[in-house]
């Protein structure tokens, strides 16, 4: 079996200026702190940033905000973060907003290789413009296109060492998915444990997914 552990200078060693990042968690719930503090240790910038949205000051994605190493966000909103909100209102950040259901469904598509999805969500909006609308059935629908990434950055509850994932509550939110939607996978976890020691009915992401571990705290 490979060995997935590695310190977070290795880590660092697989980012590059303008990489898409997929960056799980809510408000910061289910992300990898431990991660991204390594991100700015490493003054990379010019990142994609694809997640839910961008925390509160100083907690997760914000921090990557504050320091100005994202060029362009593709979120649901903004979360409770004013400095995103300064950025985009002053161009200095691009924003694309996506309804949640349709953010989820779009890295959904892009992690299982399918075209897209139709959706009725956004019809009518702001969100429909540039995009292909498509008729089934007497009824319009946008095509919204997959997403996908170069790295995501996931943050599990208990991880063994071959990448199996089982998140507590709410903090699997968006990990699964964009454990599925990237060319590379690090994960973080607040426990790690032999591989057989984690139930197989409490795996919820495959380690065929996980590349990388590193143990992390959230």
């Amino acid at each position: 079996m490979k060995n997935k552990l590695i310190d977070s200078s290795a880590a660092m060693e697989l980012f590059r200026d303008g990489m898409t990042v997929m960056i799980g968690g809510f408000l910061g719930n289910g992300t990898s702190e431990q991660l991204i503090d390594a991100m700015i240790a490493k003054d990379v910038k010019d990142y994609t940033i694809i997640a839910n949205d961008t925390a509160m000051p100083g907690i997760g994605i914000s921090k990557l905000i504050a320091t100005k190493r994202v060029r362009k966000l593709i979120v649901s909103h903004i979360g409770m973060n004013p400095e995103t909100g300064r950025q985009m209102s002053n161009e200095e950040l691009e924003v694309e907003l996506v309804p949640q259901g349709t953010l989820a469904e779009r890295i959904r598509c892009g992690g299982s290789g399918l075209g897209g999805v139709l959706t009725p969500t956004g019809l009518g909006t702001e969100i429909e413009k540039g995009k292909q609308i498509i008729s089934v059935n007497g009824k319009d629908y946008l095509l919204e296109l997959p997403l996908h990434g170069d790295i995501a950055l996931i943050h599990a509850t208990v991880i063994d060492k071959a990448g199996n994932c089982f998140y507590e509550g709410t903090t699997k939110n968006f990990n699964h998915l964009m454990a599925m939607a990237c060319d590379v996978v690090i994960a973080t976890a607040e426990t790690i444990v032999e591989v057989g020691e984690l139930d197989r009915n409490y795996i919820m992401t495959s380690g065929i997914f996980v590349d990388y571990i590193l143990k992390g705290v959230s």
